[in-house]
């Protein structure tokens, strides 16, 4: 059963230095078609699997920029979406958004068409590592913007924050930390600087003019970061999220929990009916399928049992909560141990995993490492 859907809008105002999603400049984009085109998908969608959303309970918008549209604008994709997506069972819906874009206007548009959650894509509150990063805002617009959205009534937020960055000490990651929490969010997400292919970093790292931080710093910064925020009690529920108690993110938890999501839009990715796909990214050929009255699928795999139960370890494992042995066993007929008894043995003696009578969860030090972890459990 589909629980969520993604909903991708590619379009920005600035590309930033490290960003590796599909999207494109906004500028003499052909926006409102855009933003027909997607109505026409999810209807279409719909209409050949009805049965599949009848049980939507989260929606995400993401890009690119969701901010980077008009208010008018905004409001034609939100009037859309309440239109063809089922939504008597939503109980989150959500939006990433630029602090220097967040107009009061739009707040207001947001909130008066359901959307509940704000995920603010501030990555840091020094002014240099911003510019490096390629970002317009300045720390006070993220300020400002939390004052107005709190205003017009928005209590579940939550900003993104980087570390790892070109030149960042830990002084000004420490500080950053600290304006973050004088906000009292009830959810931050903080993540390690990857650099992807086809960015402005991965040119510059090819050219070794990226002087990043080395793995020791990084991992400090990450044990600074899981210190501080258990310190204010923001609990560390995924690898690189923390919040209050109901304040998780329900739809990323349904990617951890390796449940199904629609994903709409020019280069999103979903997974339904025991199928993974990800659409068309150029405009024109998105658009094209559309028009033509098919769905803009580029890919399509079906997933099979064997994967299924890699993904079930490597996203599962993500959670703090980790996996859980008995849902394990009702989701696939049999006993984890069954199937990686290896694996879970020799990381749990390496002090990398922990299990207890019902869960296998990552440890501590396990953290540091998870994506060495999260290999081990790629079946051959």
């Amino acid at each position: 059963m589909t629980t969520g859907v993604y909903i991708h809008i590619p379009f920005c105002h600035q590309i930033c230095n490290y960003c590796d999603f599909n999207k494109v400049f906004f500028k003499n984009q052909p926006v409102d078609e855009y933003i027909e085109s997607l109505g026409k998908e999810m209807a279409l969608a719909v209409s050949k699997n009805p049965a599949a959303y009848e049980e939507i309970q989260t929606i995400f918008l993401g890009g690119g920029t969701p901010t980077a549209l008009s208010a008018e604008q905004l409001e034609r994709l939100l009037t859309l979406i309440q239109t063809h997506i089922p939504m008597k069972h939503v109980i989150e819906f959500s939006t990433e958004a630029n602090p220097d874009e967040l107009t009061i206007e739009k707040l207001r548009v947001l909130k008066a068409f359901g959307i509940n959650r704000l995920s603010l894509g501030v990555q840091s509150f020094d002014t240099e590592l911003l510019k490096k990063l390629g970002r317009t805002h300045a720390p006070e617009q993220v300020i400002e913007t939390i004052r107005q959205a709190k205003e017009v009534g928005f209590t579940n937020i939550s900003i993104d924050l980087m570390y790892g960055l070109p030149g960042q000490t830990m002084e000004q990651w420490q500080n950053t930390l600290n304006q973050a929490f004088a906000l009292d969010l009830p959810h931050y997400s903080a993540y390690s600087l990857i650099v992807e292919p086809k960015t402005i970093f991965f040119n510059l790292m090819n050219k070794g003019k990226l002087p990043l931080p080395g793995e020791d710093s990084e991992a400090a910064m990450y044990a600074l970061l899981m210190k501080e925020m258990e310190k204010r009690g923001l609990h560390q529920y995924e690898i690189s999220n923390f919040g209050r108690t109901d304040f998780e993110s329900k739809h990323n938890l349904i990617y951890w929990d390796n449940d199904e999501y629609a994903g709409f839009g020019a280069g999103a990715s979903g997974y339904v009916s025991s199928t993974r796909y990800t659409n068309h990214g150029p405009l024109k050929k998105y658009m094209d399928c559309i028009e033509a009255g098919e769905l803009p699928i580029h890919h399509e795999h079906d997933v099979t049992e064997k994967e299924k139960i890699e993904e079930e370890l490597f996203l599962g494992l993500r959670k703090t909560a980790g996996i859980n042995k008995q849902h394990f066993y009702e989701r696939y007929g049999k006993q984890v141990h069954d199937v990686f008894e290896k694996q879970i043995n020799s990381l749990t003696e390496a002090g990398l995993l922990i299990e207890d009578e019902q869960a296998i969860y990552l440890s501590h030090q396990g953290k540091f490492v998870g994506n060495e972890v999260f290999q081990e459990f790629l079946i051959d």
